[in-house]
C-alpha cells in the first residue's frame, strides 16, 4: 500500500441502500489503507486487504458486528435481513478466515450479559438450592453469590452443557476489534467519533466545510503516536470504571513531543488527579497534578495543598505561578487563594484588584404564567424603535465566526485530519492562536474599514449550515446579523474578538442573555446594550462577571437586570 492524498472529501452512502454501513466502512478502511499505510504493521495492511476481499455478506456481517458494543455476540441474535447470503452462513466463513472465535472463553459477566434470567436458572439453580438459596433469586443476586465460585473464564459448553445440551446457542466472539478501533482513530483522530457520523451527513442532520488534505494534516505522524493515543484511552476508561489511580498511572506514557497528543496527556493527569483524591491517594493527586500541564491542574494543587494545611509550600508554589501568563479565571482563582494564604503565612495580603463598577438595574414584572425571566425582561424592554433579542453566547460568537472563517478552517498540520470535522482539532490548545496570528491580523484589518460588513453577511449566505464551532445556525438570520452590523461599532467588535482568542474553551460562554439593538440614534457608542438577566434568587457567575468587567473597561455598554416579581416583595 501506498500514502496518496488525493485531498477528495470520502463519500457517504446512500441510506436507500440497505447496506448502506458496509459503504461506509470500505470509505474509512479505504481511506486508511491510502493515507495510512505506513502506520499499520504488514499483518495489519494484509488483515484490511483480507477485509476488502471478503464476500459482501460476511463483510456485511463482520461490519454490523464492529460497529455494535463489545466483542462477544450470541449467533443466534444476529438477525439482518439486508444481508444476501443466511447469517449462518456468513457466520461460518468468518469463523473459517479468522474473523470470529466460535468458541470463546467466557467469564460469568459474560455470560450473565449475554444470556437471560430464564436460561441461566436451568445451570445454576440445583448449585444454588444446595447452598440454600431459593429458585427466585434475581439476576443481580445469583451473579453476586456465585462470583466467588465460579470466578474462571471458561467455554460455553463448559456452562452450558449439562443444562441445555446440544440446544445451547453458539457465541462468537470478535477477533480484530483493536485494529477496527486503531483504524477508527486514524480515521477521525479520537475516539468519541464513530461510524454514524456519515449516516448524519448523508441525513443532511451535519454540513462540514472542506478542508484539502495533505500528508502533515494526519492526526498521526509516527505508529507511536497512535499506540499512546489508545493506551491513554484505555487508561481513562480504567478511570471511570474506578480502578485504583495508583494503578491507572503505571501505564500512563510518558511526555511526547506532539503538541495535540500533549494537551490529551494533560487532561488525563487532571482526571487521574481527581481520581487519586476522592480514593484518598493526596499525595499522588499532589504528583500528577504538578506533572499536568492542563490549566485547571495548579489551581487544584494549590488547593489540596492549602486543604492538608501545608502553607508554606503552597504559598511559595502560588507566588511563582503568579510571575506567568494567565487567564481571567487563573488570576481570579489566585488571587482568592492568596488572600487566604497570606495569613497562614505571616505575608501581606496581595492589594484588591481594582475591578471597575458593573453597571446594574431592577424590574419588577408581572410573574407570567409560562416563559423564562429572561423572556419576561425581553418583552418588557423591547421596543420597536429598540429592538431586544435573545442571543446570550450566539451573536457574538457567530460574528467571529463568520468573519474569520477562512481562519478558522486554515488547513495546517495537525488541524484537520478527516471529512467530518466541526472545527479544527487545536481549538482550545494554547497555540491555536499563534498558529494563525498573522491571518487572524488580516481579518481584525477588515474591521478598520467598511468591508467587514458585507464579508461577514456574504459569508451568512455561502456557508449557510455549514458546521462551525462559532455558530449556531438555528438563531440566526440576515436581519439580525445586518442590525447587528450596523449597531454595533467595529472597535468593540476587534475588543471582544481578542479577548474570545484569549481563552476560547472558557471566553465562548459567559456573554450576556439579551441585546438591545437602537438603530436610529445619533450616538454611534449608545447604539446598542447587552443585559445579562437574573431572576430571583439567582446570582453572576465568576465568567459572567469577568465579561461584565471587561466590558466596564472597554466601555462596552452593558448591565445586568435583576428581576423581581410584583407581589414578592413583602417577603425580601
Amino acid at each position: 500500500m501506498t500514502t496518496e492524498f488525493t485531498g477528495q472529501r470520502p463519500q457517504t452512502a446512500n441510506l436507500e441502500d440497505p447496506l448502506y454501513y458496509l459503504s461506509n466502512m470500505d470509505t474509512i478502511v479505504s481511506w486508511v489503507a491510502d493515507h495510512h499505510a505506513d502506520l499499520l504493521t504488514e499483518r495489519e495492511q494484509t488483515r484490511l486487504v483480507a477485509f476488502a476481499d471478503l464476500a459482501t455478506g460476511p463483510r456485511a456481517l463482520l461490519t454490523r458486528m464492529v460497529m455494535r458494543t463489545g466483542e462477544l455476540f450470541r449467533a443466534d441474535k444476529l438477525l439482518y435481513p439486508e444481508l444476501p447470503v443466511p447469517e449462518a452462513e456468513a457466520l461460518k466463513l468468518l469463523v473459517q478466515e479468522g474473523w470470529l472465535d466460535n468458541s470463546p472463553e467466557l467469564s460469568l459477566d459474560d455470560l450473565f450479559r449475554l444470556f437471560t434470567l430464564a436460561e441461566l436458572r436451568p445451570v445454576f439453580g440445583g448449585w444454588l438450592h444446595q447452598q440454600g438459596h431459593p429458585k427466585t433469586l434475581g439476576k443481580a443476586q445469583m451473579r453476586e453469590l456465585l462470583a466467588e465460585a465460579f470466578g474462571e473464564p471458561r467455554p460455553l459448553r463448559h456452562w452450558l452443557a449439562e443444562a441445555v445440551g446440544e440446544q445451547a446457542p453458539e457465541v462468537v466472539q470478535l477477533q480484530d476489534m483493536a485494529l477496527f478501533d486503531r483504524i477508527r482513530l486514524m480515521f477521525f483522530g479520537n475516539l468519541r467519533q464513530s461510524w454514524t457520523d456519515f449516516v448524519l451527513v448523508e441525513l443532511g442532520v451535519q454540513q462540514f466545510e472542506p478542508v484539502a488534505f495533505t500528508p502533515e494534516s494526519r492526526a498521526f505522524q509516527h505508529r507511536s503516536e497512535v499506540d499512546g493515543y489508545l493506551q491513554m484511552h484505555q487508561c481513562r476508561e480504567r478511570l471511570d470504571r474506578g480502578e485504583p489511580a495508583t494503578e491507572v498511572l503505571a501505564d500512563v506514557p510518558g511526555p511526547v513531543d506532539n503538541p495535540w497528543l500533549t494537551s490529551r496527556r494533560d487532561r488525563l493527569l487532571l482526571e487521574l488527579g481527581r481520581q487519586a483524591e476522592r480514593q484518598g491517594e493526596q499525595e499522588l493527586a499532589l504528583q500528577v497534578w504538578a506533572a499536568s500541564g492542563h490549566r485547571e491542574a495548579r489551581l487544584k494543587q494549590l488547593r489540596l495543598l492549602e486543604r492538608m494545611k501545608r502553607f508554606d509550600e503552597a504559598w511559595a508554589i502560588a507566588c511563582q505561578w503568579r510571575t506567568s501568563e494567565l487567564t481571567d479565571a487563573e488570576a481570579q482563582g489566585l488571587n482568592r487563594l492568596l488572600k487566604r494564604l497570606a495569613p497562614k503565612v505571616g505575608a501581606d495580603k496581595p492589594e484588591p484588584v481594582d475591578n471597575p463598577t458593573i453597571r446594574e438595574f431592577t424590574l419588577t414584572l408581572p410573574k407570567p404564567d409560562t416563559g423564562t425571566v429572561e423572556l419576561a425582561a425581553l418583552r418588557h424592554l423591547g421596543t420597536d424603535d429598540a429592538p431586544v433579542f435573545y442571543v446570550e453566547n450566539t451573536l457574538i460568537n457567530a460574528l467571529f465566526g463568520l468573519l474569520c472563517w477562512p481562519v478558522i478552517f486554515k488547513p495546517l498540520p495537525g488541524a484537520f485530519f478527516h471529512p467530518f470535522h466541526i472545527g479544527p482539532a487545536d481549538l482550545t490548545r494554547e497555540d491555536f492562536v499563534a498558529r494563525r496570528q498573522q491571518a487572524f491580523e488580516e481579518h481584525f484589518g477588515l474591521l478598520k474599514t467598511h468591508a467587514y460588513k458585507q464579508h461577514i453577511l456574504d459569508t451568512f449566505q455561502t456557508k449557510q449550515g455549514i458546521a462551525n464551532p462559532f455558530v449556531f445556525w438555528p438563531v440566526l438570520d440576515e436581519e439580525l446579523l445586518e442590525l447587528a452590523l450596523h449597531c454595533i461599532p467595529p472597535r468593540h467588535l476587534e475588543a471582544l474578538f481578542r479577548r474570545l482568542l484569549t481563552n476560547i474553551k472558557e471566553h465562548r460562554s459567559g456573554f450576556p442573555d439579551l441585546i438591545r439593538l437602537v438603530p436610529d440614534t445619533e450616538q454611534p457608542e449608545q447604539r446598542y446594550e447587552m443585559i445579562e438577566v437574573k431572576g430571583p434568587g439567582d446570582r453572576l457567575q465568576d465568567h459572567q462577571v469577568r465579561w461584565l468587567e471587561f466590558f466596564a473597561r472597554e466601555g462596552i455598554p452593558a448591565s445586568v437586570c435583576y428581576v423581581r416579581w410584583q407581589g414578592d416583595e413583602a417577603s425580601l
